[in-house]
């Protein structure tokens, strides 16, 4: 399990909205003597200690999963959208459940089906007569408004469900009819789906697969993690998890970590590994010219610097490295490059293709000092 850092706030308090200069709300044994002013290093030390907490609960009821629970991290911590792809019964729907359960925020599950309808997810205008006999319309809230939403099994449901979801999850609100209704603060969307089964399913368009900042690929658990699942899971126990952040604390960790410096090198570089997926770029190897049909937009790039600060945060640093670029490139990438025939006679996939940009983009070189 990874070490981090700690959130700018105390679990039950919220914290302030200034975090590297707020004084602290409740002294800690890791805060300074009460009434000094916290520096950055403090901010980063407590953030580091929540984020430490919550994998800890995260590990309670999660067996393993390191990766992906440092990812679904990093983007609630950027305000990001995830989505988890995974064979059935890998736990998919339990993680976003118990992460829900350790953060003092809404939530709400629901499960696509072919016959969901647009209004099941968003809610409806119900018509009400008052005790005049005057009718009227009254919005109904659908289970979208909340803080944190389970979209379990989001491709099996046909697209005209699907694209309920995109206003929510860019502009985080909902429109009805002429109204506009704003959506609570956090907002998160993590949508389960299986890669497997194709019958009956509906793959997700690219421009809503564009508005997820993580597509996160659960693999099967390692020998002795398993062994682990199954003691824990056939006692006929339950594990109880603890709150760590309330929606206020969510709020300030996100402020801390768009706060994270990321410097022109750092953005240079994630914007060569961009650009570099595109086969009309002029700095695309030929590989990808090759094998590739289309490649990652300038979203890309936001979410790449954006998840590299989280990366970055929750190690306790004050600034983005490219070794945190290359932690969170696949995630990021994955659903945004489409391979064409080529590719798949040639068993290279997404990944693989990443992979190999990695390794051929360089980092670009700092600037030499003048003599």
């Amino acid at each position: 399990m990874n070490q981090s850092s700690t959130p700018p706030v105390s679990p039950k308090s919220g914290g302030s909205a200034n975090p590297p200069a707020a004084p602290a709300a409740q002294p800690t044994s890791n805060a300074p003597a009460a009434g000094k002013p916290r520096n950055l290093a403090d901010v980063l030390r407590e953030f580091a200690e929540h984020q430490q907490k919550m994998r800890d609960e995260l590990g309670k009821v999660i067996v393993g999963q390191t990766d992906t629970i440092e990812q679904l991290l990093a983007a609630i911590f950027t305000r990001g959208h995830c989505l988890l792809e995974g064979v059935p019964g890998l736990a998919k729907t339990l993680m976003v459940s118990t992460l829900a359960n350790i953060l003092d925020v809404t939530f709400k599950r629901v499960q696509f089906t072919p016959d969901l309808m647009p209004s099941d997810i968003t809610g409806t205008q119900v018509l009400e007569e008052d005790e005049s006999g005057r009718r009227m319309f009254r919005f109904v809230e659908g289970p979208i408004f909340t803080n944190i939403l389970l979209a379990d099994e989001i491709n099996r449901t046909p697209p005209k469900t699907q694209a309920a979801l995109l206003e929510a999850m860019q502009e985080r609100q909902v429109s009805i009819g002429r109204d506009t209704h704003t959506l609570p603060d956090p907002f998160f969307t993590i949508a389960t789906q299986n890669p497997v089964e194709q019958e009956g399913t509906y793959p997700l368009p690219e421009a809503q697969l564009d508005r997820f900042m993580f597509n996160i690929k659960i693999d099967y658990p390692t020998a002795e993690e398993e062994e682990r699942i199954l003691t824990a899971t056939t006692r006929g126990e339950t594990q109880t998890v603890n709150k760590v952040l309330s929606a206020r604390a969510i709020l300030t960790c996100q402020k801390l970590v768009a706060s994270i410096a990321a410097g022109p090198l750092v953005i240079r570089y994630a914007s060569r590994l961009v650009r570099a997926t595109r086969p009309s770029d002029d700095s695309a190897p030929d590989y990808v010219r090759e094998l590739v049909d289309w490649g990652a937009g300038p979203r890309a790039g936001q979410n790449l610097i954006a998840g590299a600060k989280a990366i970055a945060a929750m190690n306790g640093r004050f600034n983005v490295e490219p070794g945190d670029i290359h932690r969170i490139a696949l995630p990021v990438l994955r659903h945004r490059i489409a391979t064409n025939f080529q590719a798949q006679a040639e068993g290279m996939n997404t990944d693989a293709i990443i992979t190999r940009l990695l390794q051929d983009i360089e980092i670009p070189e700092p600037p030499k000092m003048a003599k």
